[in-house]
């Protein structure tokens, strides 16, 4: 479980214990808002919990803008929330003046708070939005699939340069151009300016070392400017249109490369028209891929907002440089009774938490803290923030397209989850579970005759694969024989049962179906599956009862069936004789896309980990020699091999290398040590 801390000035950081090679995740960034803490409680709230508890606190609250915590009595962050006077804000919980259900189960849950104060509810606004995105308290919308945005990048750092899909820190020279919606957009995109601009894609170790061009030079979709196809000068000008045309001057490229077109061919250059005539033609392409555009603005993001049901959609439009880039649809967590534009309003601070902000967003509700929020991301984006809800002309058009998508998009979500729904409900029906069952896990080995072997874990819930869940585990153990799948299965079942109790401690299955949709996904899985037959199972159950419990998860086994082939698969439960699905059952397909997906999983942790074995080197095996020491050595000897090979004295012969650690270097690799 995630938890985190503010310090005296306000810097948010993890405290997370540091996870081994099993957990797949992903490091947080620190945000500095400054702040007081205010966090200890006095003796007197020892023993409270409630509205009592929150009354005591408020006595000793300022009429300052800060940031509350509320927490339940495992520690667990609940609630965060940001006031323009704490003292009023936190109050209104003491007073029991709550809008629902939900928050009034909230507020008898809490049995501590934590505040932070701040100089503005600007930078209070900001730091809520850190808090919520870094402790994802289970009673705050929650944005969700919340991944980092892809760029273009046409590198400014090499004699001809590339152009190449980027995501993450901006951190080599060139110019970006962005944000996509989607790799596959950009992905489209970049196939398509390649044929009009002639841009290279290869990396800069392969362009510097071409004696005679590729094969994209021969289809024509490179210029071929590694071996001089091209001049560099005329190359610099096919970059300066590329950078024209993603920077909103299509219209200018397009003019100049149609009278380029026209001189040609006057000229009777009709092979060089040609070339010029498929430019145009992938530049159409590009701008047909961008459906509708924003003429009258440069860049804007456009939120429209759907609620039915009980889910809400948010869908977003970017438009950079007077065109379109795609759109993206979110399904945030979100209390069921709250409106679209409240949902809107918590969304956005946390969308741009780690985002760059556009001069102009345009909504299709009006939101509460429209002029907060406008202020807010004016100060963190360092220019002037226009948050707008068009009322008539192209804008309006715009955002009606978007609130269009946004209720297409609704509808397949609930269909989905519809869907979805009916095949846990199928599942618990098959197996003749005690109830529907909210999180699967699905098991798997890979491995090479016992080689780099890694076990996978991919977990499924009511919504399909949920894969920030995904787990791989590195077997260790020097006692399993090589190829001994059941060894391997019972080091993954120890390690990640383990590891379960120690974090979460033993599930309460007095109440295994809760009916509590806020109490979020779980912990622990109701299921199991296995992929192997009766002697997997053998050993998943050893584990369980070595544990014990047994009694609190369901183990299935997943046996191939005859030849292997799918569609008669053999299944194995405990209390139960083993039996097989006819082969069109909606539930065998269910199970046999879960196990699938394992398989995937398992199979690319393991040709990952191979990988890395396979350039491994010798010499990070030795304690104390880090990346430089590492690369000087190599860089004077050229190879490991070499360097396992030199006396100590030519070892301390390399910059940075003492005697001391060449001894340790040489006794590595030299089993008495003596010269």
């Amino acid at each position: 479980m995630t938890s985190g801390k503010l310090t005296d000035g306000g810097v948010l950081y993890d405290e997370t214990e540091e996870e081994d090679d099993d957990v797949v995740s992903e490091p947080s960034l620190p945000v500095a808002v400054p702040s007081i803490d205010w966090s200890e409680g006095g003796a007197e709230t020892q023993g409270l919990k409630g509205a009592e508890l929150i009354a005591e606190f408020v006595k000793k609250l300022p009429n300052a803008p800060g940031v509350y915590r509320m927490l339940n009595a495992d520690g667990d962050v609940l609630y965060v929330g940001k006031a323009r006077s704490l003292k009023k804000r936190v109050g209104n919980y003491a007073q029991g003046r709550v809008h629902s259900n939900r928050l009034g189960r909230m507020v008898r849950e809490t049995t501590h708070m934590e505040f932070v104060t701040t100089r503005t509810e600007v930078e209070a606004l900001l730091l809520e939005a850190n808090l919520i995105k870094r402790l994802r308290p289970r009673f705050n919308v929650l944005l969700r699939d919340d991944k980092s945005f892809p760029y273009i990048l046409i590198t400014g750092d090499s004699r001809a340069p590339a152009i190449y899909k980027h995501r993450g820190a901006r951190a080599r020279k060139g110019d970006y151009f962005g944000p996509f919606a989607s790799a596959s957009a950009v992905g489209r995109t970049i196939n398509s300016l390649q044929r009009a601009f002639l841009l290279r894609t290869c990396t800069d170790s392969v362009f510097e070392t071409r004696t005679r061009p590729c094969l994209l030079y021969q289809i024509k979709r490179c210029s071929g400017p590694c071996t001089h196809e091209i001049s560099d000068a005329a190359y610099d000008e096919l970059v300066d249109e590329a950078k024209d045309f993603l920077s909103g001057k299509s219209q200018a490229v397009k003019a100049t490369i149609a009278g380029q077109m026209n001189e040609a061919a006057e000229d009777l250059d009709f092979e060089r028209a040609a070339v010029y005539r498929d430019r145009l033609a992938a530049l159409s392409h590009v701008q047909s891929h961008q459906g509708i555009n924003l003429s009258s603005t440069e860049e804007a993001d456009v939120f429209a907002v759907h609620h039915e049901g009980g889910l809400t959609c948010i869908q977003v439009f970017f438009f950079r440089t007077g065109q379109n880039w795609g759109n993206r649809a979110y399904f945030p967590k979100a209390d069921p009774q709250m409106t679209g534009a409240e949902v809107l309003n918590a969304f956005l601070a946390q969308f741009y938490d780690d985002k760059p902000c556009p001069r102009q967003i345009l909504l299709s509700e009006t939101i509460d803290e429209q002029d907060l929020l406008a202020t807010a991301l004016s100060e963190k984006a360092g220019h002037k923030v226009q948050i707008l809800v068009p009322q008539r002309g192209e804008k309006k058009d715009v955002v009606d397209h978007v609130v269009s998508n946004a209720r297409e998009a609704h509808g397949r979500k609930l269909a989905e989850t519809s869907s979805q729904a009916r095949l846990l409900a199928g599942f618990a029906e098959t197996f003749k579970l005690a109830y529907v069952p909210r999180r699967i896990e699905i098991y798997d080995n890979s491995h090479i005759m016992g080689t780099n072997a890694v076990g996978g874990m991919v977990v499924a819930g009511p919504e399909g694969f949920v894969k920030n869940q995904y787990r791989k585990f590195n077997i260790r153990s020097t006692d399993i024989t090589p190829g001994d799948d059941f060894g391997m299965m019972r080091e993954v079942m120890t390690r990640r049962f383990s590891r379960l109790l120690k974090e979460e401690g033993k599930p309460d299955r007095s109440n295994a179906a809760p009916d509590d949709a806020d109490a979020g996904f779980p912990a622990w899985p109701d299921v199991i599956l296995i992929d192997g037959g009766q002697g997997q199972m053998t050993a998943v159950r050893g584990i369980l009862d070595e544990l014990g419990i047994r009694d609190c998860v369901t183990a299935i086994g997943v046996a191939k069936g005859v030849d292997r082939e799918a569609g008669r698969e053999r299944f194995f439960v405990d209390g139960q004789p083993d039996f097989t699905l006819p082969p069109r059952d909606p539930v065998l397909y269910f199970i046999q896309r879960m196990r699938d997906e394992a398989h995937r999983f398992a199979i690319g942790s393991h040709r990952a980990r191979r990988k890395k074995e396979m350039v491994k080197n010798p010499l990070d095996e030795i304690a104390g020699i880090g990346p430089t020491r590492k690369r000087a050595l190599l860089q004077h000897f050229g190879t490991a091999k070499a360097v396992s090979r030199a006396a100590v004295s030519d070892l301390m012969a390399v910059e940075g290398i003492s005697e001391a650690v060449a001894r340790l270097v040489y006794n590595h690799f030299h089993e008495n040590g003596a010269e």
